[in-house]
């Protein structure tokens, strides 16, 4: 196969980087959403624990199985309008088309109905997500070969991104407000038609606005049913252990799976430990603090982590911005843990913008890192595969979060927590998922600060890197 040639692209304008960052809106908004709608089908659909763990897990892990495939598609794709835009249209189509059709759910069908209805759609819906987002996550990687500007582009689509979590936790006073309502089983049904079409317009602006140049004449591998059949092993097994090869790419992989999931893990007991920590299990006297806190971390993230962690990149590169960034994150958990206090849920608000270096400060990163890794990849294979890597580091992010999921169940049991209980007749099991909430994802960040801390691709070595591959094109 040959080389694939890619035109130098150092300064992008802005207007590109917003139309990417709108594009990492919809990316985040969706499951941002998403995760509070859930909450209806226990709470007023009836589904057991078992059927939303099912609906939870399997569809997640069937969009980290598509993910590779989606990404080797991509990456062969030759086109006069390039390589991701067709996929990222159609993707944001699928998507706000299903989760529309997803959330047309009725109390008065069976529960197996509702069950099989919604397992089915959701497969529909996290297929569109494929399609859209690896095109969408490798478009970022190429736009721009420049060490700073790579961390440009992906602050900017985080902070805009940001906002789907700033917006997501107000969808709780929503449904739940009998003024807005009747009932939550009614909003979700009217509010996925409110959430799914804004969304589908936001993933669809990149494939507009971005440049791409056409690839009809590049020589990719040919993209036929039998031909990706038969690739199956060289997309899982091969392609894998070829970017696992490179030692940086296992650093960025295994620090964002430790860091990131560890935090889901515990994001999931954030209701329990607000209302039982600080308002003795009253969940109507908790009012706004549950939505407050993910409301407030995410305008932290938007207004004081992003900009800090880009100034930081640019001054002391990505490897030390992220060591003290997490750094940061660890004292926010640590002050978490003495500022829920009963009685003063204002306290934990001053943790808030700490806390939130973590989570806040993880993508704009590592995005950026991975965008550097792949001139590696390009260096030693002589492949320009943004495709393939990007959907390899978001498979460990998505088969981690499914396991997440898991985790936050094995805490609920194993300290003994009863929803149906006052906080005063389980203080032990109460304080147990405080301690989990506060530790847990503390020990994550230190292990991934130590997998981190002899990274070495740095802006030295990165030029050195693109100074090569500029080398090889030229003489071709």
């Amino acid at each position: 196969m040959a080389i694939t040639k890619v035109e130098s692209r150092a300064k992008v304008a802005l207007g590109q980087k917003v139309a990417f960052g709108i594009g990492m809106l919809a990316n985040q908004s969706f499951p941002a959403i998403l995760g509070i709608f859930m909450v209806v089908l226990v709470q007023d659909l009836g589904f057991p624990g078992w059927m939303w763990s099912l609906i939870y897990f399997f569809p997640r892990i069937f969009d980290a199985i598509t993910d590779p495939i989606m990404g080797y598609i991509s990456d062969n794709t030759k086109s006069k309008w390039g390589r991701r835009k067709q996929y990222v249209f159609i993707g944001g189509i699928i998507m706000g088309i299903a989760y529309i059709f997803m959330w047309q759910l009725f109390k008065e069908n069976t529960l197996q109905f509702n069950f099989w209805y919604f397992f089915l759609w959701s497969i529909i819906f996290y297929l569109g997500l494929t399609i859209f987002s690896v095109p969408y996550v490798a478009m970022g990687y190429e736009m721009s070969d420049d060490f700073h500007e790579r961390t440009s582009i992906m602050a900017v689509a985080q902070w805009i991104g940001q906002w789907a979590w700033v917006i997501a936790p107000l969808f709780w006073i929503i449904m739940y407000d009998p003024d807005w309502f009747p009932s939550a089983e009614v909003a979700a049904r009217q509010l996925a038609v409110w959430v799914a079409i804004p969304c589908a317009i936001c993933a669809i602006v990149p494939a507009i606005f971005i440049k791409s140049k056409s690839t009809l004449n590049e020589d990719y591998q040919p993209l036929k049913l039998t031909n990706i059949g038969s690739s199956l092993k060289k997309i899982f097994v091969d392609s894998f252990a070829e970017a696992l090869k490179i030692k940086e790419f296992r650093k960025l992989c295994a620090a964002t799976f430790l860091i990131f999931n560890a935090f889901n893990t515990v994001a999931a007991l954030t209701f329990f430990v607000i209302v039982y920590k600080l308002f003795n299990g009253d969940a109507a006297a908790s009012g706004i603090w549950v939505s407050l806190f993910g409301c407030l971390g995410a305008l932290g993230t938007t207004f004081i982590v992003i900009p800090t962690v880009t100034w930081m990149s640019r001054i002391m590169g990505k490897k030390k911005a992220f060591l003290l960034s997490q750094a940061i994150s660890v004292i926010g958990y640590s002050m978490l843990w003495f500022l829920f206090i009963p009685g003063k849920p204002w306290m934990y608000i001053i943790a808030l913008p700490f806390f939130s270096f973590g989570i806040g400060s993880l993508f704009t990163i590592m995005m950026s890192m991975t965008a550097d890794v792949i001139d590696i990849d390009e260096l030693n294979t002589g492949l320009r595969r943004e495709g393939i890597f990007g959907a390899i580091y978001w498979w460990m992010v998505k088969v981690g979060f499914a396991i997440a999921g898991g985790l936050s169940g094995v805490i609920i049991a194993f300290v003994g927590f009863n929803p149906d209980l006052a906080t005063t007749d389980q203080q032990s099991a109460v304080d147990g998922l405080h301690a989990f909430f506060c530790f847990f994802p503390m020990v994550g960040t230190l292990i991934a600060m130590y997998i981190m801390w002899d990274y070495d691709v740095t802006e030295e070595r990165a030029n050195e890197i693109r100074a090569a591959l500029d080398k090889r094109k030229s003489e071709l």
